[in-house]
């Protein structure tokens, strides 16, 4: 089986990509849903936060936003949370794939926002990044989570540029027009990456958007 990984920059839409993929029949994990699993109530890795960082567990749940408001700004801080997280991460994404190829999958996907920066990029045969340009990329992140510039800013210094993540892609899918634009990149991405063809699938009408 064919391991994929699917990355980009904050806002350029890789989970767009990876919902396209799914609607095709693509089996795709996505590791930031998987993050949040592992430190649900309950989990190990939830209480290791809360003694590194009191403020970001309020009555013993994951406060989302107050540990992103200290790691966005703090390589240390980001290193330390990894290092409390990532390692149940992968136990977990090791045993999914393992499970697809053994019901036949001819490929599988990992879907993350840092996977070029963590260097975990390397776990798979092939990478595709999702990029677009870095005023379009800012544009969003203000739509969508309501961030000031200043925000925008960090978020995006927290993270490679984007240049950086494309230099090392098997396939970059470019997301700066409209859905039907992406969705044939995304076709002929995966065609070149894995020499499956979802044409015919696209065209059964069974892809959502």
């Amino acid at each position: 089986m064919k391991t994929v990984g699917l990355t980009g920059g904050i806002g350029c839409g890789k989970s767009t990509v990876a919902d396209m993929l799914r609607a095709l029949g693509v089996p795709v994990l996505d590791l930031d849903h998987v993050a949040r699993e592992v430190v649900a109530p309950g989990e190990p890795a939830l209480d290791a936060i809360a003694a590194r960082w009191p403020t970001a567990v309020v009555d013993g749940r994951l406060d989302r936003k107050a540990l992103g408001a200290i790691v966005v700004a703090d390589a240390s801080a980001r290193a330390a949370l990894e290092a409390i997280t990532h390692p149940r991460i992968w136990e977990r994404m090791e045993e999914w794939l393992a499970a697809r190829a053994a019901e036949g999958a001819p490929a599988a996907v990992v879907e993350a926002a840092l996977m070029v920066e963590t260097g975990s990029y390397r776990r798979y045969d092939a990478l595709i990044v999702v990029s677009c340009a870095p005023a379009v990329q800012a544009a969003r992140l203000a739509a969508r989570e309501g961030y000031d510039a200043a925000t925008v800013a960090k978020w995006q210094a927290a993270q490679l540029p984007l240049a950086q993540k494309e230099a090392l892609a098997d396939v970059v899918i470019p997301n700066d027009g409209d859905v039907e634009t992406l969705r044939a990149c995304v076709l002929q991405s995966w065609r070149k990456l894995t020499e499956v063809d979802l044409t015919s699938v696209s065209l059964s009408g069974t892809a959502t958007s």
